[in-house]
Protein backbone atom coordinates (compact mmCIF):
# COMPACT_ATOMS: atom_id res chain seq x y z
CA UNK A 1 0.00 0.00 0.00
CA UNK A 2 1.21 3.50 -0.81
CA UNK A 3 0.37 6.99 0.39
CA UNK A 4 0.74 10.25 -1.57
CA UNK A 5 3.24 12.93 -0.58
CA UNK A 6 4.23 16.40 -1.67
CA UNK A 7 7.89 17.47 -1.59
CA UNK A 8 8.60 21.03 -0.40
CA UNK A 9 11.77 22.85 0.57
CA UNK A 10 12.62 26.10 2.31
CA UNK A 11 16.07 27.36 1.25
CA UNK A 12 17.15 23.79 0.64
CA UNK A 13 15.76 22.35 3.89
CA UNK A 14 13.51 19.71 2.30
CA UNK A 15 10.56 17.70 3.55
CA UNK A 16 8.04 15.13 2.41
CA UNK A 17 4.55 16.23 3.41
CA UNK A 18 1.96 13.53 4.12
CA UNK A 19 -1.59 14.25 5.24
CA UNK A 20 -2.06 13.05 8.80
CA UNK A 21 -5.23 11.18 7.82
CA UNK A 22 -3.19 8.77 5.70
CA UNK A 23 -2.67 5.40 7.38
CA UNK A 24 1.03 5.01 8.17
CA UNK A 25 1.59 2.14 10.66
CA UNK A 26 5.10 3.24 11.66
CA UNK A 27 5.97 6.87 10.97
CA UNK A 28 9.48 6.49 12.34
CA UNK A 29 10.30 3.57 10.06
CA UNK A 30 8.91 5.43 7.07
CA UNK A 31 11.05 8.49 7.84
CA UNK A 32 14.20 6.41 8.29
CA UNK A 33 13.61 4.69 4.95
CA UNK A 34 12.34 7.49 2.72
CA UNK A 35 14.52 10.33 4.03
CA UNK A 36 17.58 8.33 2.97
CA UNK A 37 19.13 10.15 0.03
CA UNK A 38 20.52 6.98 -1.54
CA UNK A 39 17.72 4.44 -1.24
CA UNK A 40 14.69 6.66 -0.46
CA UNK A 41 13.16 9.83 -1.84
CA UNK A 42 15.61 11.90 0.19
CA UNK A 43 14.63 14.58 2.70
CA UNK A 44 15.50 16.21 6.01
CA UNK A 45 12.26 14.89 7.50
CA UNK A 46 8.61 14.02 6.98
CA UNK A 47 5.90 16.50 7.96
CA UNK A 48 2.59 14.88 8.90
CA UNK A 49 0.01 17.64 8.59
CA UNK A 50 -3.66 17.87 9.58
CA UNK A 51 -5.61 20.81 8.14
CA UNK A 52 -8.49 22.38 10.08
CA UNK A 53 -10.25 24.76 7.70
CA UNK A 54 -13.13 25.76 10.02
CA UNK A 55 -10.87 28.21 11.87
CA UNK A 56 -10.13 31.76 10.73
CA UNK A 57 -7.32 31.79 9.83
CA UNK A 58 -7.10 28.07 9.04
CA UNK A 59 -5.02 25.88 11.35
CA UNK A 60 -2.56 23.15 10.51
CA UNK A 61 -1.30 20.63 13.05
CA UNK A 62 2.35 19.77 12.33
CA UNK A 63 4.31 16.72 13.42
CA UNK A 64 7.89 16.39 12.18
CA UNK A 65 9.53 12.97 12.10
CA UNK A 66 13.25 13.18 11.39
CA UNK A 67 15.51 10.78 9.45
CA UNK A 68 16.49 9.01 12.68
CA UNK A 69 12.82 8.10 13.23
CA UNK A 70 12.37 10.46 16.18
CA UNK A 71 9.90 13.34 16.48
CA UNK A 72 11.21 16.90 16.78
CA UNK A 73 9.09 19.50 18.58
CA UNK A 74 9.84 22.36 16.18
CA UNK A 75 11.39 23.20 12.81
CA UNK A 76 11.45 26.73 11.40
CA UNK A 77 11.74 25.89 7.72
CA UNK A 78 9.42 22.93 8.22
CA UNK A 79 6.81 25.30 9.67
CA UNK A 80 7.22 27.59 6.67
CA UNK A 81 6.74 24.63 4.31
CA UNK A 82 3.68 23.53 6.29
CA UNK A 83 2.28 27.05 6.03
CA UNK A 84 2.78 27.17 2.25
CA UNK A 85 1.13 23.73 1.91
CA UNK A 86 -1.86 24.89 3.97
CA UNK A 87 -2.17 28.25 2.22
CA UNK A 88 -2.06 26.51 -1.18
CA UNK A 89 -5.03 24.39 -0.12
CA UNK A 90 -7.13 27.08 1.55
CA UNK A 91 -6.46 30.03 -0.75
CA UNK A 92 -5.45 32.17 2.21
CA UNK A 93 -2.36 34.22 3.02
CA UNK A 94 -2.31 33.44 6.75
CA UNK A 95 -2.48 30.24 8.80
CA UNK A 96 -1.90 29.12 12.36
CA UNK A 97 0.47 26.20 12.94
CA UNK A 98 0.19 23.96 16.00
CA UNK A 99 3.56 22.40 16.88
CA UNK A 100 4.78 20.53 19.93
CA UNK A 101 6.72 23.68 20.86
CA UNK A 102 3.68 25.97 20.65
CA UNK A 103 1.29 27.63 18.23
CA UNK A 104 2.74 29.88 15.52
CA UNK A 105 1.29 32.32 13.01
CA UNK A 106 2.50 32.30 9.41
CA UNK A 107 1.82 34.84 6.67
CA UNK A 108 2.66 35.21 3.02
CA UNK A 109 4.75 38.31 2.29
CA UNK A 110 5.41 38.63 -1.42
CA UNK A 111 7.63 35.71 -2.41
CA UNK A 112 8.37 34.82 1.22
CA UNK A 113 6.59 32.88 3.93
CA UNK A 114 7.04 34.48 7.35
CA UNK A 115 6.48 32.52 10.55
CA UNK A 116 6.41 33.91 14.07
CA UNK A 117 8.65 31.59 16.06
CA UNK A 118 8.16 30.15 19.53
CA UNK A 119 9.47 31.96 22.60
CA UNK A 120 13.24 31.61 22.82
CA UNK A 121 15.21 31.04 25.99
CA UNK A 122 18.77 31.00 27.29
CA UNK A 123 17.59 29.39 30.53
CA UNK A 124 19.68 26.22 31.08
CA UNK A 125 16.80 24.16 32.48
CA UNK A 126 14.55 24.99 29.54
CA UNK A 127 17.14 24.27 26.83
CA UNK A 128 18.10 21.81 28.49
CA UNK A 129 21.83 22.05 29.26
CA UNK A 130 23.60 21.03 32.45
CA UNK A 131 24.63 24.47 33.72
CA UNK A 132 23.82 26.81 36.61
CA UNK A 133 23.57 29.95 34.46
CA UNK A 134 23.18 30.81 30.75
CA UNK A 135 25.94 29.34 28.62
CA UNK A 136 27.49 32.21 26.68
CA UNK A 137 30.84 31.78 24.94
CA UNK A 138 31.91 28.71 26.88
CA UNK A 139 33.97 25.84 25.51
CA UNK A 140 32.17 22.52 25.09
CA UNK A 141 34.09 19.63 23.54
CA UNK A 142 36.67 22.01 22.08
CA UNK A 143 34.22 24.48 20.51
CA UNK A 144 33.35 27.87 22.03
CA UNK A 145 29.55 28.08 21.96
CA UNK A 146 26.54 29.94 23.24
CA UNK A 147 23.48 27.82 23.97
CA UNK A 148 19.86 28.80 23.27
CA UNK A 149 16.54 27.07 22.68
CA UNK A 150 14.54 28.42 19.72
CA UNK A 151 12.01 25.58 19.77
CA UNK A 152 14.88 23.07 19.84
CA UNK A 153 18.33 23.35 21.45
CA UNK A 154 21.17 25.04 19.57
CA UNK A 155 24.85 25.47 20.36
CA UNK A 156 26.04 28.49 18.36
CA UNK A 157 29.70 29.22 17.62
CA UNK A 158 30.86 32.45 15.95
CA UNK A 159 33.94 31.94 13.76
CA UNK A 160 35.93 33.99 11.29
CA UNK A 161 34.80 32.00 8.24
CA UNK A 162 32.31 29.13 8.22
CA UNK A 163 34.02 27.63 5.18
CA UNK A 164 37.13 26.96 7.26
CA UNK A 165 35.25 24.76 9.75
CA UNK A 166 35.32 20.97 9.38
CA UNK A 167 31.74 20.77 10.64
CA UNK A 168 31.33 16.99 10.29
CA UNK A 169 34.34 16.62 12.62
CA UNK A 170 33.80 19.32 15.26
CA UNK A 171 30.00 19.18 15.56
CA UNK A 172 29.27 15.56 16.61
CA UNK A 173 31.18 15.74 19.94
CA UNK A 174 29.18 18.86 20.85
CA UNK A 175 25.89 17.41 19.58
CA UNK A 176 26.39 14.37 21.85
CA UNK A 177 28.08 16.13 24.79
CA UNK A 178 27.00 14.91 28.22
CA UNK A 179 25.89 18.43 29.21
CA UNK A 180 23.02 18.16 26.70
CA UNK A 181 20.62 15.50 28.05
CA UNK A 182 18.52 15.67 24.87
CA UNK A 183 21.35 16.52 22.48
CA UNK A 184 21.66 19.74 20.52
CA UNK A 185 21.94 21.18 17.04
CA UNK A 186 25.31 22.79 16.32
CA UNK A 187 25.58 26.02 14.31
CA UNK A 188 28.64 27.92 13.14
CA UNK A 189 28.26 31.50 11.92
CA UNK A 190 30.58 34.11 10.49
CA UNK A 191 29.91 37.83 9.85
CA UNK A 192 28.95 38.75 6.29
CA UNK A 193 30.28 42.31 6.64
CA UNK A 194 26.88 44.03 6.70
CA UNK A 195 25.42 43.05 10.06
CA UNK A 196 24.27 39.62 8.93
CA UNK A 197 25.82 36.17 9.12
CA UNK A 198 26.64 33.14 7.04
CA UNK A 199 25.42 29.89 8.56
CA UNK A 200 26.21 26.20 8.62
CA UNK A 201 24.28 23.77 10.83
CA UNK A 202 24.75 20.16 11.92
CA UNK A 203 21.25 18.96 12.81
CA UNK A 204 20.27 16.61 15.58
CA UNK A 205 18.02 13.90 14.14
CA UNK A 206 19.44 14.33 10.64
CA UNK A 207 22.89 13.62 12.07
CA UNK A 208 24.63 15.65 9.43
CA UNK A 209 24.87 19.09 7.87
CA UNK A 210 21.74 20.44 6.20
CA UNK A 211 21.39 23.03 3.46
CA UNK A 212 19.44 25.25 5.83
CA UNK A 213 18.07 25.33 9.37
CA UNK A 214 15.42 27.88 10.34
CA UNK A 215 15.59 27.47 14.10
CA UNK A 216 19.38 27.67 13.69
CA UNK A 217 19.13 30.96 11.79
CA UNK A 218 17.01 32.37 14.61
CA UNK A 219 19.48 31.01 17.17
CA UNK A 220 22.33 32.79 15.39
CA UNK A 221 20.42 36.08 15.17
CA UNK A 222 19.23 36.19 18.77
CA UNK A 223 22.61 35.06 20.13
CA UNK A 224 24.47 37.64 18.05
CA UNK A 225 22.21 40.36 19.46
CA UNK A 226 22.66 39.01 23.00
CA UNK A 227 26.46 39.10 22.59
CA UNK A 228 26.47 42.56 20.99
CA UNK A 229 27.76 41.28 17.64
CA UNK A 230 24.99 43.04 15.70
CA UNK A 231 22.18 45.50 16.33
CA UNK A 232 20.58 44.93 12.93
CA UNK A 233 16.84 44.32 12.63
CA UNK A 234 16.20 42.38 10.54
CA UNK A 235 19.24 40.13 10.74
CA UNK A 236 20.09 38.46 7.44
CA UNK A 237 21.29 34.86 7.81
CA UNK A 238 22.58 32.91 4.81
CA UNK A 239 22.86 29.12 5.02
CA UNK A 240 24.16 27.25 1.94
CA UNK A 241 20.64 26.78 0.56
CA UNK A 242 19.57 30.44 0.37
CA UNK A 243 18.84 33.57 2.33
CA UNK A 244 16.71 33.89 5.47
CA UNK A 245 15.66 36.97 7.41
CA UNK A 246 15.12 37.13 11.16
CA UNK A 247 13.13 40.07 12.52
CA UNK A 248 11.70 40.95 15.91
CA UNK A 249 8.02 41.90 16.04
CA UNK A 250 6.18 44.22 18.41
CA UNK A 251 5.62 41.31 20.79
CA UNK A 252 9.37 40.76 21.07
CA UNK A 253 9.22 37.39 19.35
CA UNK A 254 11.47 36.55 16.40
CA UNK A 255 10.03 35.95 12.95
CA UNK A 256 11.66 33.85 10.24
CA UNK A 257 11.19 34.77 6.58
CA UNK A 258 12.33 33.19 3.35
CA UNK A 259 11.14 31.47 0.18
CA UNK A 260 9.39 28.09 -0.03
CA UNK A 261 9.15 25.90 -3.13
CA UNK A 262 6.89 22.98 -4.01
CA UNK A 263 9.22 20.54 -5.79
CA UNK A 264 7.10 17.55 -6.87
CA UNK A 265 4.49 14.99 -5.82
CA UNK A 266 4.78 11.23 -5.51
CA UNK A 267 3.84 8.12 -3.56
CA UNK A 268 5.71 6.03 -1.00
CA UNK A 269 5.07 2.54 0.31
CA UNK A 270 3.95 2.62 3.95
CA UNK A 271 5.72 -0.63 4.78
CA UNK A 272 9.24 -1.74 3.87
CA UNK A 273 9.61 -4.14 0.95
CA UNK A 274 9.61 -7.82 1.85
CA UNK A 275 13.06 -9.37 1.66
CA UNK A 276 13.22 -12.25 -0.90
Amino acid sequence: MTVPFQKYHGTGNDFLIIHADEHVPDRGELAERECDRTDGVGADGILFLALEETFDPPRVVMTLVQPDGETAPMCGNGARCAAEWAMDRTGTDSVMIDTQAGTLRADRDGEDVVVEMTDLTFDPDAIPVDADEPVLREEIEGLEVSVVNTGVPHAVSFVDDVDDVALEEVAPPVRHADVFPKGTNVCVASPDGSGGFRQRTYERGVEGETESCGTGAVAIAVTARRLGLTDADPVDVSPPGGDLRVSFNDRGRPTLAGPVEHEFDGEVAVEPPVEP
